[in-house]
């Protein structure tokens, strides 16, 4: 069991008080409710009752003066334990409106002078008690300063309460406010989620609290640091189930005001922090199982979902992860239950709710019959995920928002080694190079792009909170700490994660804190050594952006390192410590045996075991165990392409797809010819595992995002169709002309890469083949002959060769399907129709709820524009209406800078940049949020982009016309 956190005398005291009156304050909230409506103070979060909430904009730049100018806590003030009460209506009001009603009393320490309280509320309409937005009582001797004023802060997101006098420090307090919001659809905070089963309308309360939004639920200490203990009561209909962070203690029936209600009540939860919490109501059913130690797990999803046997699958993998990760961290499950959640509307994949996870759909349900392998291992893959952190981030969580790539890099590492564990046969952790490795080297090759661990003071408002979630924490963040594990080895790593988890368990910490512990667990490891301190190794990865190039000249043994950047003539403003100079551990071989491991610790070195003549070559960072790029001399560069012609298998898969990837990438950078890039591709006919070909074919995509609109095309299309071809026989004959699956897990993705590029590549018989299935499909709606790894695949390119009535098709069975899955394969096929009067009429739908939900609304825009007859139309339709789409999805949305990113991948000419620019300047009064990075970044990459194709087009034409023949 996990480290038990016990309440003092006092706040014990203050708890019974709470108890005794929580009758009587659940009819207050009736009655409150109502007054609320008397007094007509309009929408929830207008915030109407002091003229100081709202500003006038401001003219000049805000210098912040008060305390409460500041986004950030002041540091006088820390929460003990919160009683929360929260009713969901799930039927609306005379206005119309879905709300909630609640209460909250929290109990405080003072910890230094002050005569203000400054606490978390958002979009709350709160009820005033002779004056003021709260009650404020003393526990114990307190005495209780009476309080002069009180007011909202809209921009900092504060209640404040101005005292006639200073509370003492040492001493308790209770502040207990009562409130209304309302239950909107914005997927933030405490939210309305909606859906339609067997013809009638159902609305789920459920929440998203990370990163800043429990304050629009209740007022809160709303910082990772402010940990408490939260008793949770949940006033709900009597048809529907609530469900918290806790197990339900108690569920009783009574009447408020005439309306049958039930009243859940739930065990005090852990220690935690508020971005955690999580309250839902619904009328979902569960299935449930319990592991040895009484544990108690649950899935949760709508009727239809659990009656399909939707569920099953991550109730069957979820048991086996925990039990690897408690092995792993050497720590139990600190719970008594573990809850998670398949909702309807949810904006991000999942979130790590302690105790009570929720996701989207498609990342928890799996349907044996219709579900795809991929669909498969994205279950297995995000549920591995949100269980790491239960441990690491929930259990022991970060100081403050800067380092949230301790959290998310760490998950995004080790749910490779839990899904590992519960598919052994899949040999899932190879995938992270390309999921994760090559993925954030493309972001980390920016001159914008940013260190992994940031400033505090660099991190402040929930626009740049939300911006922290983004591909270098979670993906850099994952390949660093793979390379840190590697070079320690995994026990010692483990011993150094145990001892911090152990040590720092429902606290807070910072990254060094992590530093400290490995370190002890290099020191206490016989044999072990490591040239510099974990600190000292690790500093130069996380506290500087991007990462190197080592380049080895096997002439004379001579090694260098350079900062890698995409576009070698951009500037890079942030200056760096370090110099732009890592500590790098190089695993290599010579001539295919294993050398011992080599630290590259300057700009420059010599180590003449790497010098080599004849038919010996050296290949350096294998199996990618290292977060940098590797270049050779031209000498060596030929024996290893060589090789590949030859004898490729003598090459690991994951370094047949390095060679390939780190050679584009040189290349873009003008470190190496195009030609000697494109030369790596060669071999591909002969190549029939899945991670070389990935690797090639994300790396063509760029040529065919740069070329797709020029004369460059056809001859790029004849060569891949050359180097396809081979691969598209194969799968054919494995699996009996399309009538089985391949049996590994790997190859199951690798035929789908085949038939896709096969078909889009002109590949004879691929076309026709696909435009049967589908049209065997539309001849007989309840039978789909397309096998479900084969459909994302073929319905987007039966839609591309069809016209209006197969889009029509694909509509009416994605409005009818009930496997979000299969919806979201068709939503994606939707946008690759060549149709311009189609694609804007799709983008139209991501504007209408009721047809596109708000979740999918930007991933939707963002899969035209992958279309090059869409990418111009989804372009303009973001131009004319970035006010609402900003004011819809871009506050506080993780992946709104996605659709920045995806509107502008094909950008490539003068024309585009300046368009770009434009936008940027004609839209800065609106603002882009979360999104303001991705801006910067696709400027960059534009002007990166343009340069490329000025001096690449020519050579490129020239081999693929060459070669294709």
């Amino acid at each position: 069991m996990g480290k038990v956190y016990y309440v003092s005398k006092n706040v014990g005291l203050g708890m019974l008080v709470l108890a005794v009156t929580a009758l009587a304050t659940i009819i207050a909230l009736s009655i409150a409710y109502d007054k609320e409506r008397a007094k007509n103070r309009g929408l929830p979060g207008d915030e109407a009752t002091d003229s100081t909430s709202r500003p006038p904009p401001p003219t000049t730049p805000f210098i912040p003066k008060e305390p409460w100018d500041y986004y950030r806590l002041p540091d006088s003030l820390i929460p003990l334990s919160y009683n929360v009460t929260l009713w969901p209506r799930l039927e609306p009001d005379a206005r119309d409106m879905f709300v909630f009603t609640g209460h909250s009393a929290v109990v405080f320490r003072c910890v230094k002078e002050t005569d203000f309280i400054i606490i978390h509320s958002n979009k709350l309409n709160l009820t005033t008690f002779y004056g003021h937005h709260a009650k404020l009582t003393g526990l114990g001797e307190a005495t209780v300063p009476t309080i002069q004023k009180s007011w909202l802060v809209v921009k900092t997101e504060y209640l404040v309460l101005q005292l006639h006098s200073r509370l003492a420090v040492g001493s308790l307090y209770l502040l207990y406010t009562e409130f209304l919001g309302e239950l909107a659809d914005d997927l933030q905070g405490f939210y309305r989620s909606e859906y339609i089963e067997d013809g009638v309308k159902k609305v789920v309360a459920t929440s998203q609290m990370q990163a800043t939004y429990a304050r629009k639920t209740f007022p809160c200490f709303d910082e990772p640091a402010m940990k408490a203990v939260f008793n949770v009561t949940i006033i709900h209909d009597r048809a529907t189930v609530a469900l918290s962070n806790g197990r339900d203690i108690d569920t009783v029936d009574s009447v408020i005001d005439g309306v049958p209600i039930s009243v859940t009540t739930f065990e005090p939860t852990e220690r935690m922090s508020t971005y955690l919490l999580a309250f839902i109501v619904s009328d979902f059913v569960k299935i449930q199982s319990t592991q040895n130690n009484n544990l108690l797990i649950r899935i949760w999803a709508r009727r239809k979902a659990i009656a399909d046997r939707q569920g099953d699958y991550a109730l069957n993998v979820t048991g086996p992860i925990l039990q690897f990760y408690e092995h792993y961290y050497n720590a139990t499950y600190p719970l008594s239950k573990s809850d998670q959640i398949a909702l309807p509307d949810f904006n991000a994949g999942a979130m790590e709710n302690w105790g009570l996870i929720t996701y989207r759909e498609t990342a928890l349900l799996y349907d044996p019959i219709l579900s795809s392998t991929g669909n498969k291992e994205r279950v297995t893959t995000v549920i591995s995920h949100e269980l790491a952190h239960m441990w690491f981030g929930n259990l022991v969580t970060l100081q403050w928002w800067n380092d949230l790539w301790l959290n998310e890099g760490f998950a995004s590492y080790v749910e490779y080694l839990g899904a590992d564990y519960a598919e052994p046969t899949w040999n899932i952790k190879d995938q992270i190079i390309l999921s994760d490795v090559h993925k954030v080297f493309a972001v980390d090759a920016l001159a914008s792009s940013h260190p992994l661990s940031r400033r505090e003071e660099e991190v402040n408002n929930p626009a740049e909170i939300s911006e922290m979630f983004n591909t270098i924490s979670y993906s850099k963040g994952a390949a660093v700490l793979r390379m840190l594990s590697e070079f320690l080895t995994e026990p010692v790593f483990a011993k150094g994660l145990s001892s911090y988890l152990n040590t720092f368990a429902f606290n807070n910490t910072v990254y060094t804190d992590l530093w400290d512990h490995l370190q002890k667990a290099v020191e206490n490891t016989p044999g072990m050594h490591i040239p510099h301190t974990v600190h000292n190794i690790m500093n130069h990865w996380t506290l500087q952006m991007g990462f190197p190039v080592v380049t080895i000249d096997t002439r004379t043994g001579s090694i260098t390192q350079k900062h890698f950047l995409l576009d070698p003539d951009s500037v890079v403003d942030r200056p760096s410590q370090f110099n732009y100079t890592w500590f790098v551990p190089i695993k290599w071989m010579k001539t295919g045996v294993e050398q011992q491991q080599y630290w590259l610790l300057q700009k420059t070195d010599i180590n003449s075991q790497m010098r080599v003549s004849g038919e010996n070559w050296v290949l350096a960072n294998t199996n990618v165990s290292g977060y940098f790029r590797v270049n050779y001399d031209l000498d060596n560069w030929d024996r290893l392409l060589s090789l590949l012609s030859t004898n490729h298998q003598a090459l690991s898969i994951i370094n047949r797809a390095q060679i390939i990837d780190d050679t584009f990438n040189l290349a873009r950078a003008k470190i190496i010819n195009t030609t000697l890039a494109l030369r790596t591709t060669k071999y591909l006919s002969k190549e029939r595992d899945y991670i070389p070909w990935d690797s090639a074919l994300r790396n063509l995509d760029y040529y065919i995002l740069m070329f797709d609109r020029t004369e460059v095309y056809g001859a790029l299309q004849a060569y891949l169709k050359k180097q396809i071809q081979p691969l598209f026989e194969h799968f054919k004959t494995i699996t009996a002309n399309w009538t089985k699956v391949p049996t590994g897990h790997t190859d199951q993705y690798n035929q789908i890469n085949a038939v896709g590029y096969a078909c889009s590549m002109g590949v004879e018989g691929c076309r026709e083949l696909i435009k049967s299935w589908y049209r065997q499909w539309m001849e007989n709606p309840h039978h789909n002959p397309i096998h479900s790894n084969l459909k994302s695949t073929v319905y987007c390119s039966a839609i591309a060769f069809g016209g209006v009535e197969e889009w029509d098709f694909a509509w009416r069975m994605f409005k009818n399907a009930t496997l979000a899955s299969e919806a979201s394969r068709l939503r994606a096929a939707m946008s690759c129709t060549k149709a311009p009067w189609l694609l804007n009429r799709y983008l139209e739908y991501t504007l209408d709820p009721t047809k596109i939900r708000k979740q999918d609304a930007t991933s939707t825009i963002q899969y035209v524009a992958r279309n090059v007859v869409g990418m111009p139309l989804a372009w303009n339709f973001v131009r004319a209406r970035w006010g609402y789409i900003f004011q819809q999805y871009g506050k506080g949305s993780f992946s709104f800078s996605n659709l920045i990113n995806g509107i502008t991948k094909r950008f490539s000419s003068e024309f585009e940049l300046q368009e770009l620019k434009k936008f940027k300047e004609e839209n800065l009064h609106v603002g882009f949020g979360s999104a303001t990075l991705a801006l910067e970044q696709a400027i960059e990459k534009t002007t990166a982009n343009i340069k490329w194709v000025t001096e690449n087009k020519a050579h490129v034409l020239k081999w693929f016309t060459e070669e294709s023949t």
